[in-house]
């Protein structure tokens, strides 16, 4: 873990240069603010399939999936939109930039506690960050958000399984001057074993 701003990143033996065909041009779609609290509720599987074309794969609830054959991104993005029944942030971000973050993440690899989340933001563009990191939110008193280290559109941190949590998650935006997708690490995860698998 990253302490008074020494953020270092692991490397793990497996080889970085060596991806599946389409990890290498797949993209990842972020929703942002979709399926919480009942709001902008919709149900991704049914997208994926209508968008079947592209050999989309949902992962989870939240608005995340895995593009295998993306073609233009203007039309992708043209007909997602379309699809929703609402309006919502889109942002895209390469598989291959997915796969790197797997080794250049800041987190232990011991498990965190219970009560612990670790996750990853996704930055509509890089961001210019107003503060120092590590930085804990509040900045007194118990943490509910922790940030830990940053890279490019990517944001990491932990955060505690608490209602006050969204609040504080929130404030990603103005520290980085960028609207944020958030994602647990479990499922950034999930996406990066879809990215690596063989199609």
């Amino acid at each position: 873990m990253c302490r008074h701003g020494s953020c270092q990143p692991r490397y793990r033996s497996e080889s970085l240069s060596i991806f599946f065909y389409n990890s290498a041009v797949a993209l990842v779609i972020f929703l942002r603010g979709v399926n919480v609290g009942g709001h902008r509720t919709f149900r991704p599987s049914i997208l994926a399939e209508n968008l079947r074309q592209y050999d989309v794969v949902n992962v989870g609830t939240a608005g995340t999936f895995v593009v295998r054959k993306p073609g233009s991104r203007t039309k992708l993005r043209a007909e997602l939109l379309r699809m929703l029944p609402f309006d919502t942030q889109v942002m895209f971000c390469d598989g291959a930039d997915l796969i790197r973050m797997e080794d250049e993440n800041p987190f232990e690899i011991t498990p965190p506690p219970r009560d612990i989340v670790r996750f990853m933001s996704v930055l509509s563009k890089s961001g210019r960050r107003t503060t120092s990191l590590p930085c804990a939110l509040p900045a007194s008193g118990e943490w509910f958000v922790r940030i830990m280290a940053s890279e490019g559109r990517f944001v990491f941190g932990e955060y505690r399984r608490s209602m006050k949590t969204i609040g504080y998650l929130s404030q990603i935006d103005e520290l980085f001057g960028a609207t944020a997708a958030t994602r647990s690490w479990n499922t950034i995860m999930a996406v990066i074993r879809i990215l690596k698998a063989k199609a």
